[in-house]
């Protein structure tokens, strides 16, 4: 059964850290639901790194800052197997690493990796378009990533409302890297993703330092608040059927229909999610289907009835494509 295999050894490693000169490191093996493509699944995070120089691909390992509330560890991730047999070799690096915190960090990269989700069910959907056929066999094996959380999952997407993507990044990295946790292992600091209370903290002219606008500032340190508020309401999203939770996403300042889908997407990982809003997600369409003509929003919902309930794999194949240059 695919899942979380368990911790296979323990050893002691070495840290560059003066301040801790050893540091704990436990191997483990997640068994992804099959197809699974490490290559083409890891590259949908945003601060996942490669950890060589080479150019990330299917042979090459990952790693990633995961922060489990109580203590910050490394995990590095490498693909085994095969696409049709997947594995994964995880290597957790911390200090004093219990079993749970293991466990805990493998289940935060079960998540962000879609690990538990099989395509195979779109893959039958899609077979019955000729055009999403071609797609899904081109990235056979890609499964849907998403955020840790509800907030960090409409942070990025405020972040990315209405600025051209390389323009995104460089803001990501800044916010990250500002106000995100970071701990060092052999001599390189990692970054997570910034606390509710680190952005909550902030002045809005801070952040506007970091090349956001005053609104954008302003819709950030609204979700921080939200995120902090003690009924837990905003991580709670994740209990409720896709409309309530849309409903309540949307009366966050900031959060159109475009984000609450986005937010339904990544962090809640629901699969029939469409952001028929979505300008790129719209030319992909009229591209690959309609032959250019510009299309309505609720023109591209009522086409995308076709994939449901799996609209969230079309989004994100479709999406695929683009990056490819294929839409």
């Amino acid at each position: 059964m695919p899942g979380f295999v368990g911790a296979d050894r323990r050893k002691r490693g070495r840290s560059d850290d003066v301040t801790a000169p050893h540091v704990d490191c436990i191997t483990a093996t997640i068994e992804p639901a099959a197809p699974f493509d490490f290559g083409l699944t890891a590259p949908q995070q945003p601060y996942f790194r490669a950890a060589g120089s080479a150019a990330p691909d299917a042979t090459h390992a990952y790693r990633r800052l995961l922060d489990l509330g109580e203590k910050l560890v490394l995990a590095t991730i490498e693909p085994a197997g095969s696409v049709g047999e997947p594995a994964l070799e995880v290597s957790v690096q911390g200090w004093d690493l219990s079993a749970g915190n293991v466990a805990a960090a493998a289940a935060q990269l079960e998540w962000v990796l879609g690990t538990a989700e099989s395509p195979a069910e779109f893959y039958d959907l899609a077979g019955q378009d000729p055009v999403m056929d071609g797609i899904a066999r081109q990235f056979y094996g890609m499964h849907l990533s998403h955020s840790p959380t509800v907030f960090e999952s409409l942070v990025l997407a405020v972040l990315g409302q209405q600025i051209a993507a390389p323009v995104a990044l460089i803001v990501r990295r800044l916010m990250i890297e500002t106000y995100g946790p970071r701990q060092t292992f052999d001599g390189v600091e990692h970054f997570a993703f910034p606390r509710p209370q680190q952005l909550d903290d902030a002045p809005v002219e801070a952040l506007r330092g970091l090349k956001l606008s005053q609104r954008k500032a302003e819709y950030i340190k609204g979700m921080a608040a939200a995120a902090l508020h003690p009924s837990g309401w905003l991580e709670g999203l994740k209990h409720l059927p896709d409309g309530e939770a849309l409903e309540r996403l949307v009366e966050l300042r900031g959060v159109g229909n475009w984000t609450a889908h986005w937010a339904l997407t990544r962090a809640l990982g629901r699969p029939d999610a469409f952001p028929a809003g979505d300008l790129a997600l719209r030319r992909a369409v009229s591209n690959l289907y309609f032959g250019g003509e510009k299309l309505s929003a609720q023109r591209v919902e009522e086409f995308s009835q076709r994939w449901s309930p799996f609209r969230a794999y079309a989004t994100a194949y479709l999406f695929a494509a683009l990056r490819a240059g294929l839409a």
